[in-house]
């Protein structure tokens, strides 16, 4: 599935003047009906499959989407970035303006909309003649996005109501409970398991299935579950002081076997000799194709990535917006190419060449200043080309967003870049597996995952081949690395978001003033760097969980609020 599973009546309309369908209209219709959809004649299934892949078009996809037309990153609310431009949508996560009524994120109704997708296709496949194992596919296709989407749901609210199989029309009482937490993870792990082994196996896929749902996926879905469920602020440790709302947004008491559920998890991946870390970091994000990659969201090629998101000095052709300026604290996260942070004694750091001899993910991730693109350097220092001053949106950090790009140092323009969403990949998994290990305190086991994502990015062995891990680390410093290393490995992924808050430390990191550099060009050519503030985040407990829109508990009398809304 290598091209756009945008759907509309047009096209539907269009694909049905071709399609092996005999009927006749004998009155005009104003939409496709069911047994056009279903037509027990189409021995291909033309029409039924692409109610399928619009279920595919629920799937999150994160580039710029938080906010109408255009928007920003998610990341902008992690502590990784501000928005470029004021008074976005997205800050209403860092000012405490998120409300019942004010969402940038809500998700609840594509969430439920996929799912009601989901369960048509489901309801309606089998009376399509397709080849019996295509519609094995098919149905577990479905039942894996329709568990992808009530795990969208949980992370953001923790239970919602299961609706199984049902199909509602107006008339049926549409007054239904939240179901537990527990419930709810039981149920996505139950479909992940009876699934997976209908899914295509990875070595089926060829290139014109590619972005449809492998084995892996319903496995990796699994894990993350799982994961979730171990970290703190579902594993017993929830905000809620009603017991009814503790149960409902995770599990009351603490487990600590739910980390070995993730160690399971992930062997069972890994056990299919399938996936693996791409020998490149930036070509993870820019083909289509390739290893690392267990699931992502199919988009054309273009270049709205870079539009949005490249240094706004880049004019016609290579038109570039300058939408997201990522903060210094994330810059300053990055170690030094020999794996030690940039504060640990014998780094190397040098404040007055601040971007010199970094983990090479830095440039992979961020534009700074003096980075070649487009045939020039980047200019963010005051007055630069990338940061004029004036009115025109810019920088406000010094930085800007440069992750899923491709290195165009040496282009006049951007062309057509492949630019898929990644909703699963080997590493992520691989830091869960290392998180995991830690956890249960096999911490040199842990380490030797970190290393393998570290000799991955270019830091180099050093001394021990231990790539900047310390001999004798302890499991508290081990798990404040490994956060570490999920944060600059998959920053812009939409996993830092979430991260802070399954760990319960969003209360600190986000509770703080964000930073950025302020560059100072002097006569004989050299910069002067000086550490400014930017804006203050603040964070209010009940963020933890999103709250509930209030016109789903107006419709819904039986939906109990989250805490604190």
């Amino acid at each position: 599935m290598n091209r756009s599973v945008s759907i509309c009546l047009f096209t539907l309309a269009v694909l049905l003047s071709f399609s092996a369908c005999k009927k006749e209209e004998t009155e005009p219709k104003d939409w496709i009906l069911d047994d056009l959809v279903w037509d027990e004649m189409d021995k291909n299934a033309t029409i039924a499959q692409w109610v399928l892949n619009d279920a595919y078009n629920y799937m999150p996809t994160g580039f710029n989407r938080i906010g109408a037309n255009t928007g920003d990153y998610l990341d902008c609310a992690a502590g990784d970035a501000v928005p470029s431009r004021n008074n976005r949508p997205i800050e209403a996560y860092t000012n405490g303006r998120v409300s019942v009524v004010n969402n940038p994120d809500p998700y609840w109704g594509s969430s439920y909309a996929g799912i009601r997708r989901s369960n048509i296709f489901l309801k309606n496949i089998d009376k399509v003649p397709a080849p019996a194992l295509t519609i094995r596919y098919w149905k577990a296709e479905a039942r894996f996005l329709r568990a992808l989407f009530y795990f969208e749901l949980m992370k953001r609210y923790g239970g919602v109501p299961l609706i199984g199989d049902t199909l509602f029309k107006p008339s049926d009482n549409l007054q239904l409970p939240r179901n537990t937490f527990a419930e709810c993870v039981d149920y996505i792990v139950t479909e992940c398991d009876a699934v997976k082994d209908s899914l295509r196996p990875e070595s089926a896929l060829t290139d014109t299935d590619w972005g449809r749902v492998p084995k892996g996926a319903a496995i990796a879905l699994k894990l993350r579950v799982h994961l979730y469920c171990a970290s703190p602020l579902f594993n017993g440790g929830g905000i809620e002081t009603d017991p009814v709302k503790k149960a409902l947004t995770g599990y009351p008491t603490y487990d600590a076997t739910r980390w070995q559920t993730v160690i399971t998890d992930y062997e069972e991946l890994r056990g299919l000799n399938f996936y693996e870390l791409n020998a490149s970091f930036i070509n993870v994000f820019i083909t289509k194709r390739n290893k690392e990659v267990i699931l992502a969201k199919q988009s054309p090629n273009g270049a709205s990535v870079e539009t949005n998101n490249a240094p706004m000095g880049y004019g016609t052709p290579a038109l570039s917006n300058g939408l997201t300026s990522p903060t210094q604290e994330l810059v300053d996260a990055y170690p030094m190419a020999n794996g030690l942070g940039i504060t640990e004694a014998g780094s190397g750091y040098n404040a007055a060449a601040p971007y010199t001899g970094r983990d090479p993910r830095l440039g992979f991730t961020v534009f700074f200043n003096g980075m070649q693109w487009l045939k020039r350097p980047v200019e963010t220092w005051e007055g630069g080309r990338d940061k004029p001053g004036g009115i025109s949106v810019q920088t406000r950090t010094g930085y800007y967003a440069r992750k899923f790009m491709p290195n165009l140092a040496t282009n006049d323009t951007y062309g057509s870049q492949s630019h898929n969403f990644i909703l699963f990949r080997f590493a992520e998994a691989r830091l869960a597996y290392a998180e995991a290990l830690n956890e249960v305190n096999r911490v040199e086991d842990a380490v030797k995952e970190v290393i393998e994502i570290r000799k991955r990015a270019g830091i180099t062995a050093g001394t021990g081949a231990r790539y900047g891990i310390k001999t004798g680390i302890t499991q508290a410093e081990m798990r404040s690395l490994i956060m570490n290393e999920r944060r600059i490995e998959l920053a812009f992924e939409e996993q830092r978001f979430w991260d802070l808050r399954r760990w319960k430390t969003a209360g600190t990191e986000l509770n703080r003033t964000a930073t950025g550099m302020k560059i100072t060009k002097q006569t004989n050519g050299t910069f002067v760097y000086e550490r400014v503030p930017v804006t203050t985040f603040t964070f209010q407990n009940r963020l933890y969980h999103m709250p509930i829109p209030y016109d789903e508990t107006t419709k819904n009398l039986k939906l109990v609020q989250n805490e604190g809304w």
